[in-house]
């Protein structure tokens, strides 16, 4: 008699649950990153553009906003998970302290939150027993707490913001120093509205939301960084140059 091979059943579909999660969840990090990446950079070399048409003070201002948003990006990242990771596990260890001290209790509590999703009251005794059973602190932790498994690292949240950043920000900046001195502004334009197009658009469709609307709006808020940002730049050109 054989036994269930290993990644079957349950626990190879929860497996395989959390690692989609946790792969969908860099995603999206890594196209927010890179969002954020392309539009700040836009900004900044647009700006510039408006102030001076010097191909070295683009350079300059490129390379450290793009060293400077990347780093906080990263930074920014590793806090934000770090903090979540550390709430989570405070919360955790409370809830473990709670099913160590009141079982009976913390069984009845499961029971009424399935009750409350709309569980009759014979069944959802039957599955908070179940589950119970099997992992009563993973149980409570999706059901009470609204936590799930798909979790990043601090360090990994951190490096794909900062390498996403980075990459995003080539774009503008690429565009800017490369293009005609004639054409340097409207390839810009249009490189960073079709890159924050196809971002939005990705990001939409793999949260599920339509992506065509998503990437209106994502190109619409670059159009608008670029306009304030030229207008700022041009206006500080004029009143430096005075």
């Amino acid at each position: 008699m054989t036994g269930p091979r290993p990644g079957s059943g349950r626990d190879g579909a929860d497996g395989k649950q959390r690692r989609l999660g946790s792969l969908l969840n860099r995603l999206r990090a890594a196209v927010l990153g890179a969002n954020d990446g392309i539009v700040s950079m836009a900004g900044l070399v647009v700006g510039v553009a408006g102030a001076t048409p010097h191909r070295g003070a683009l350079l300059i201002a490129g390379v450290a906003g793009t060293m400077a948003g990347a780093l906080s990006m990263a930074a920014g990242e590793y806090v934000s998970v770090s903090t979540q990771r550390d709430t989570e596990r405070a919360a955790l260890a409370r809830e473990r302290w709670e099913l160590a001290t009141d079982p009976a209790g913390e069984l009845e509590e499961l029971v009424g939150l399935y009750r409350a999703r709309g569980l009759e009251e014979r069944l959802a005794r039957e599955v908070a027993r179940a589950l119970t059973a099997r992992d009563a602190l993973r149980a409570h932790a999706e059901v009470e707490l609204g936590l799930t498994p798909y979790r990043v690292s601090p360090w990994q949240a951190a490096g794909s913001s900062l390498f996403a950043f980075a990459l995003g920000a080539l774009v503008p900046l690429s565009a800017m120093l490369l293009s005609p001195d004639a054409w340097r502004l409207t390839i810009t334009v249009v490189a960073v509205l079709a890159a924050t197009g196809v971002l939005g658009a990705v990001s939409a469709r793999l949260g599920g939301a339509v992506p065509a609307r998503a990437a209106l709006r994502s190109m619409v808020g670059g159009a608008f960084a670029m306009l304030v940002t030229y207008l700022v730049g041009t206006l500080l050109g004029t009143m430096t140059a005075l």
